[in-house]
This record gives C-alpha cells, structure tokens and sequence, in this order.
C-alpha cells in the first residue's frame, strides 16, 4: 500500500478544508474549486490529512516538497549513532611495547565514542594468578579514565578475565567533532597560499600514512592474537614435553661463551 499522499486529479472527495501556499486557513471550498485555485498559482492540490472529515488540503510545490522530506531524512540518518563495542585481548604478561600499542587501539575506540571489551586470556599456570590479570585491568582503566570510565568491572568468565570501558562521551558528540574538525581542516586546505601548497600536500601524506599505520596496527593485534591462542592450543597439547626440551637445550650455549673469551 502507497503510503504518499493524494494530488490533484487522484483526491476524490466532493469538497476539501484548504490551506493557502502560506499556511493560511481558506476554509471549505468543493473539490473543483481547490483545484482550479492550484492551477491559478501553478501549485500542486495535496491531501495532508486524508482521515479528517472533510479531508484537508494544502496548496504546495509537491516536487519540491519531496525533495525537501528526503534531505531531512537523510539527515536525520546521517546523525544517528549506533555503540558498538569493540574488543581488544591482552595477556597477562604482555610486553610494555605491545600494552602500548593496544591501549593506542583502545584510547582511539574511546574518542570514537565506543565502548570496548577488554580480555584478559590466561594460559597454563596463570590460571591460579587471576590477580595478575585483575591489576593489568585496573592499570588499563587509570591510563585511559580522562576517556572512559569502568562500565563493567573486573571479572573471571572461565580462563578469561573480562572488563568492559565506556566512554564519557556520546557518539554523537565524536561524530560531531569529528565532522567539525574535518570541515576545519578542509577549509584551512582551500584557504591555503599557493607557497604553503607544499607543506599542506605533506600534511596530507603524513594523515594517509597514520591512517596506513593504524590499519597495520589493526592487522598486528589481531595476528597477535591469532598467534596466542595457537600457541595456547600448542602448548596444551605438548604440556608434558616441555620441561625435557628445556634441559636438552640447555648445553648449547657454551660454544658461544667459548668465541666470546
């Protein structure tokens, strides 16, 4: 069923309650006469109220009137939110160079205006340390409070700990600055002198290759993880053999030492 409102020569009703081109009230006048006062202003005849007795009508540029609803619309669209919650899976024993790199991942999720999830992943005999995943936590949560807050505190789901960070700000203020921030740099790039073109053009290559550096990122923390959790189903299948394969190698050292001296 059309839910688009009836023009012109498709309304049949005998008379119409009127609304002038200006919104001002004409009263009820027979169908022919509303008609013939569309085609006096070159207007379109619409039916705004179909269910009211008698129906009403207004006088309007119906095409215009379409594509006025449809950029409102498609604003209205263009400012939705939607949270999403990103994750990021960190071990107990992380290395200081790859904690960094991942709380780079999450401050960008907060600014963005996302919550994240942060997982702890426990392997073999780090299972009976969950405090070593509870003060990782908590050190990820002081480094980013100017961002985020604690939303879901602490907690053990089987051989993960899990925590959730929301930010303080909506998404739509994010996106808002966003926008504004990328309307300031384009303004500032047309508004630019023709002896600053070069430095503007470096900006702009600098800006592309942050944007190829945080998709690299993106790629490594999740190999890294794609990497730990092989090497978690590894080790529980070899748990046995590891400590002979540690003595075994142990001897091969001293042929290094040998050449030192």
């Amino acid at each position: 069923m059309s839910t688009e409102p009836r023009i012109n020569d498709r309304i049949r009703v005998p008379e119409v309650r009127l609304v002038g081109p200006s919104g001002e009230q004409v009263g009820i006048v027979p169908l022919a006469k509303a008609l013939e006062l569309a085609q006096e202003y070159d207007l379109d005849l619409v039916e705004v109220a179909a269910t009211a007795r008698p129906p009403v009508c207004k006088l309007m540029d119906y095409g215009k009137f379409k594509y006025e609803s449809a950029m409102k619309a498609r604003e209205a669209r263009k400012n939705q939110a939607h949270t999403v919650i990103k994750e990021m899976k960190l071990r107990p024993k992380i290395d200081p160079h790859d904690y960094d790199t991942k709380k780079g991942h999450v401050v960008r999720f907060l600014k963005q205006g996302d919550k994240v999830k942060i997982t702890i992943m426990f392997r073999g005999r780090e299972q009976s340390r969950p405090e070593l995943g509870f003060r990782l936590l908590q050190r990820l949560a002081d480094d980013v409070q100017d961002l985020g807050f604690i939303e879901s505190s602490p907690k053990q789901d089987g051989r993960n700990m899990i925590m959730v960070l929301g930010p303080h700000k909506k998404k739509t203020e994010a996106m808002a600055e966003a926008r504004a921030l990328a309307d300031a740099r384009k303004a500032e790039r047309q508004g630019r002198t023709p002896g600053a073109d070069a430095a503007a053009d470096d900006d702009l290559v600098d800006d592309d290759l942050l944007d190829d550096d945080l998709l690299v990122d993106d790629e490594v923390a999740d190999d890294e993880v794609a990497d730990d959790e092989a090497t978690e189903a590894a080790e529980a299948q070899d748990a046995p053999a590891e400590a002979p394969a540690v003595e075994a190698d142990a001897p091969v050292e001293q042929p290094a030492a040998s050449q030192g001296a």
